[in-house]
Formats: structure tokens, C-alpha cells, sequence
């Protein structure tokens, strides 16, 4: 079940890190069709698959089919997800919708709409594996009960990102001009990511467990002990809930929520009813054991924990692609577009990040914390007898090897060795805790200097001077190979313009337009730097205006009709600039609030003019 969490999130990731292209490698019409290609292809397959693993348990019987089902269940979400990535990154489909007006103002909808088409693809496999989990586990579970309980079940990844990207969408529409100017830098990216993820993180359970359907614990004998139990220990929660995952019919328990106003229990039916008093008694301890150990927090901080490592990585990624562009232009020759084959490059990167760090550094701490809050069961009782009873029922019913380990987990086998040797010596309890206090104080000090790194990489100054040296060694290596590259001049001229160099940045600038006479970025940027340099001495409105139309004319983007706005300001035609400006901000794509700044700033301007005449 976790491993949708990981689906998902990778997912996430593919979609994210693509950069959509007006030049796509189809037709929107060829898109559709291949689309529908591999829709059918992925349908036909895993109805095969698993129409042949049913022939065999039939066959055979259950014998190792768990395995197989599980192994199955992997292979084909992994295929799942190469589909997804091919439909993003091969049929460019975001591109074909990036430009409609809604998507424009809210990119948060065309991210949900795509992440939804991937819960197509999971929901055709499950909707195929439903029977196999039928014959397996002996459920009478239905086909849309079955594909509904694995999408809900994964609603926890999904929620924080709605919420947070969500918003983030609507504060940047509004006319909240210092606000957003805020949250565009760094530091402000970093204050709204945290706050919304605290108050996701705290509030999120009260959504979580409307969408999975729970319902209170009914009065009676098992809500009395859960209930009897919490008070005892002191734990404060907001309700007792039916878990309704898979109908009920797994041994399962859980605890979400960081304070007790948003905590709740989760007990499943098969919980209640296959195990006895003691034994639910038991896992109800193990989950306590999560509360006091303070694991969910843990958990946050883990998830922010990879954010820090994956901003600290931007830099590098940039780096390493500059450094492997040979093998970039070899993908261009074979007629992939530039963009696309940067943000795979990207986008694999992130991912195998992503795997690497949850696999081995979460994956290690979930495991030894799950190890912890076994071992919590000594806290309240005197042995965890009930507790290995409970965990060799779950082998049992669950059709699983018991020696079967996996990322989140040991093995039941290895618990329960654990809890025996515990029973034998208690002091194992506290070598656990002490084994996780000190891993738990080297991740921090590994983040905290991994973290200073990304900062001074991305932000601080020895940063800004390794970018700088770094990207003008390449360019003039490569103009050295090719001097009559009009983008490498214009990358020269950005490159200057950002050190403050305006008149080696305008030469720059003039070579690619001599080279390119409608090159359209060497033409904005250079009338950008003639209308608004600081040094007066380097100033030219009349030729910014020149060149600002003439860029104008070949493109109609929004920050190229701000630098004809701002060339109309700068020649003493206010008019002509703020009707200007509200043509860029009818077409923006983003940064609406500058948009709005600057229209605010020609209005401003224009009543003064009028005011003196």
C-alpha cells in the first residue's frame, strides 16, 4: 500500500519538472492517437497478466502467489508510470492545454488534470488486479470498492501539494503587490512553504479522514479499552475511527495528527474482530508509542529534510548537464527538442533523488521507529506477548511470508525476535532509542551542512561568483568552437548585464542582433538594458524604443510588450506605455503582480503629467 505513496509522488515529480514547449515532437492529432495507443496497449496487457496469474492460482492454489501478485501489483505501476512519463515527455500533452486561459491563471487545475490521468492508468490496473486479490486473500471485496480504496488511501501525498500550490496560485492572482513580491524571493518561497506545510501537517487529518470515510467507533467494549488505555498513558486524541481501508478487512491500526485537536485513531474491523482484548490492546500501545516518540513529527521534518537536499542539488544538476551538453546535443541530432530533453535530464535526477533518499534514509528511520514503537509495548505492559501473537495473525491472514521484509518494515520474523529478545532483556529497549537519538543527530548535522552548501550555491556569494566564472569559462570555450552562435552572444551579454557590466553586455548584445537581425531575446534584453541601465552613460531611449517594436512585432509575450512599455515610458510617452502594460498583463502566464505594479507606477506617472499641464 505505501508504495502508491511513492507512485505518486514520483508522478508529481515528472509532471513538475517538465517545461512545456511550443515546439512539440507531434501534431496535437498525433498525440491524441498515440495516446489512445498506449492507453489501449497498458489496458490489453495487465488484463493479461494478471488473467494468467488467476489461471495459475486456480491451478496451483495460493502457493508463493502473494509474491507474484505483489511483484505484479510493482510492475506494472512502474510501467504505469514510463506511460505517464512518455505522455508527458514524448506527446509534450501539457503543452497542447499550457496556453488556456484557465491554466494560465491557475496552473494547479492542469497539474491536477494530469495527475488524475495517472490515476487512470493505477485505477486500470487495480481495476484488473481485483480479482486476483479476490482468489488470494478470500475477499468479497468489489471491483470499485477495491480501485476506491487504493486511490483514497493515497490522498495523504496528494492533499499537502493541492493545499500549498493551491494557494500559492491564488495569492499570486490577487493584487497583493508587496506580498507576492515577497514570496518570489527565496526566502519568502521558503516562509510560505513552511507555514502551509505546518498547517497541512496539523490540520490535514481532519481532511484525510473524511476522504478515506471514516466514521466514530461505535460504544461498546473496545472503544471503553482503547479509550481507558489513552487516558492512562495521558494521550489526548479527537476521535476513535472505523478505518475503512479495503473494507475493513485488513489487521491494521494507525494514528495521524501532530496535536490532539486534530489526532485520531484508526482501527480497522478485522482488527477488532479477529484479535482479543489484550492483543488489540497491544497494537493500540505500538500506536501510542508513535505519539510519544514524536515519529509524525519526525516525519515532517524527514519531508523538508528532502526539499533542503533537493534545493541544494539544483546548482549541481545545472552544472553536470553544462558538463554533459555533448551527450544533450546528441538527443537534439536525433530531433528531440531541446527543452524537453533538459527537463528529463532534470526530471531523472530529481527522481532518482527522490528514490534514493526515501528508500535508504526515510526507509531507515520508518523501520527503526516502527522497531521503537514495538518496543514502547514494555512502556505500558510487562511483556509483549499479546503484541507477538498479534504480528504472527497478521502473517497469517495476510497470505505473507513471514521472513518478507520491505522498506518501511522489518520483517515480522525480525520484530518478533526483537520483542523476544526484549522480553529477555529490557535494556535493548534503550539501545534502540539510543541508536536512533544519534542517527537522528548525524542526519541533522549532515542536512544542516548540506543545506549551507544549496544556500551558498544558490544565494550567497561564493555562489554567485562560481556561477558566473563557471558559465563564462563554457560560453567562451564554445564561442571559441563556434563564433558565429547568435545564442551563445546573447548568453555573454545576460551573463554581463548580471554583473553590472552594461557596456561589454551591449556589444554583446549588437553581435548577436548583426549576426540575427530578428534574434528576439538579444533584441529585448538589449533594449531593456538601454531603457532601464544605471548608468546614465549607457542610456539609449530612442534606440530601446527601436528595438522594443521591432522585438514587438516578432513576438507577443508579456515581458516583451513590459520592456516596449517601459521604452515608451522612458521617451515621455506615458499613454502608449500603460496601454502597453495592460496588453502584457492580459497575456501573462505569471508574475501578474508585477504586471500590476507597473501598470499602478504608468497610472501614477500619467496623473502627475496631467496634474503639470
Amino acid at each position: 500500500m505505501f508504495a502508491n505513496f511513492f507512485y505518486f509522488i514520483i508522478a508529481l515529480l515528472i509532471y513538475s519538472t517538465y517545461q512545456p514547449s511550443d515546439a512539440t515532437n507531434f501534431t496535437a492529432f498525433q498525440s491524441l492517437l498515440l495516446f489512445l495507443f498506449l492507453l489501449v496497449v497498458y489496458t490489453a496487457y495487465t488484463w493479461r497478466q494478471f488473467q494468467g496469474l488467476n489461471r495459475r492460482m486456480a491451478a496451483h492454489g495460493n502457493t508463493e502467489s502473494d509474491s507474484r501478485f505483489t511483484s505484479l501489483l510493482t510492475r506494472q505501476s512502474i510501467l504505469a508510470i514510463f506511460i505517464f512519463a512518455a505522455n508527458i515527455y514524448g506527446l509534450n500533452l501539457s503543452s497542447f492545454v499550457s496556453n488556456f486561459r484557465l491554466f494560465i491563471l491557475f496552473p494547479t487545475l492542469q497539474a491536477i488534470l494530469f495527475i488524475l490521468l495517472f490515476i487512470g492508468y493505477l485505477s486500470i490496473l487495480w481495476a484488473c488486479a481485483h480479482r486476483s486479490y479476490q482468489m488470494l486473500y478470500h475477499s468479497r471485496i468489489g471491483r470499485r470498492a477495491y480501485v476506491t480504496s487504493n486511490i483514497s488511501f493515497s490522498m495523504p501525498v496528494l492533499l499537502p501539494w493541492v493545499v500549498i500550490s493551491g494557494f500559492s496560485d491564488i495569492i499570486h492572482i490577487l493584487p497583493m503587490g508587496s506580498l507576492t513580491r515577497f514570496l518570489s524571493t527565496p526566502e519568502g518561497e521558503i516562509v510560505y512553504f513552511m507555514v502551509f506545510l505546518v498547517i497541512v501537517a496539523v490540520m490535514g487529518p481532519l481532511l484525510i479522514q473524511k476522504f478515506w470515510g471514516c466514521r466514530p467507533l461505535e460504544q461498546g467494549v473496545h472503544r471503553t479499552r482503547i479509550e481507558s488505555l489513552c487516558e492512562s498513558v495521558n494521550l489526548g486524541y479527537r476521535n476513535i475511527l472505523h478505518w475503512p481501508i479495503f473494507e475493513g478487512r485488513i489487521i491494521t491500526a494507525g494514528v495521524m495528527g501532530l496535536v490532539k485537536r486534530f489526532r485520531y485513531i484508526l482501527v480497522t474491523r478485522a482488527l477488532l474482530n479477529l484479535l482479543d482484548p489484550h492483543e488489540v490492546d497491544a497494537v493500540i500501545a505500538h500506536e501510542i508509542g508513535h505519539v510519544k516518540k514524536r515519529h509524525l513529527l519526525f516525519y515532517l521534518l524527514f519531508f523538508v529534510g528532502y526539499m533542503i537536499i533537493s534545493f541544494s542539488l539544483l546548482d549541481l544538476i545545472v552544472y553536470a548537464m553544462i558538463y554533459f551538453d555533448p551527450l544533450i546535443k546528441a538527443f537534439n541530432r536525433m530531433g528531440f527538442n531541446p527543452v524537453t530533453v533538459t527537463s528529463l535530464v532534470f526530471s531523472l535526477v530529481i527522481i532518482t533523488t527522490f528514490l534514493i533518499y526515501f528508500r535508504f534514509i526515510f526507509g531507515f528511520f520508518m523501520r527503526n521507529f516502527e522497531r521503537q514503537a514495538d518496543a514502547y509495548v514494555f512502556t505500558i505492559f510487562d511483556t509483549a506477548t499479546s503484541l507477538i501473537s498479534t504480528l504472527k495473525k497478521i502473517s497469517f491472514t495476510g497470505k505473507q511470508s513471514p521472513d518478507k521484509p520491505n522498506w518501511h518494515h522489518f520483517s515480522i520474523t525480525e520484530r518478533i525476535e526483537f520483542l523476544k529478545k526484549c522480553e529477555i532483556d529490557r535494556t535493548h529497549v534503550g539501545k534502540q532509542n539510543r541508536k536512533i537519538r544519534k542517527s537522528i543527530g548525524v542526519y541533522l548535522v549532515g542536512l544542516v551542512m548540506i543545506g549551507g552548501v544549496g544556500y551558498q550555491l544558490n544565494y550567497g556569494e561564493a555562489g554567485r561568483v562560481l556561477n558566473t566564472h563557471f558559465f563564462e569559462k563554457v560560453i567562451m570555450k564554445e564561442l571559441a568552437k563556434t563564433p558565429d552562435n547568435v545564442d551563445l552572444h546573447t548568453m555573454m551579454g545576460d551573463l554581463y548585464f548580471s554583473r553590472n557590466n552594461y557596456g561589454d553586455a551591449a556589444s554583446q548584445y549588437e553581435k548577436a542582433i548583426e549576426m540575427a537581425p530578428q534574434h528576439a531575446r538579444a533584441l529585448n534584453n538589449l533594449a531593456w538594458l538601454y531603457a532601464t541601465c544605471e548608468e546614465t552613460s549607457c542610456r539609449d531611449p530612442e534606440r530601446a524604443l527601436v528595438l522594443a517594436k521591432r522585438v514587438a512585432a516578432l513576438e507577443k509575450e508579456a515581458h516583451i510588450l513590459d520592456t516596449l512599455a517601459e521604452s515608451y515610458f522612458i521617451n515621455g510617452d506615458i499613454e502608449a506605455a500603460l496601454a502597453t502594460e495592460k496588453e502584457a498583463l492580459a497575456i501573462a502566464k505569471k508574475d501578474r503582480a508585477y504586471y500590476l505594479e507597473q501598470i499602478a507606477r504608468f497610472e501614477e506617472m500619467l496623473e502627475i503629467s496631467n496634474e503639470n499641464e
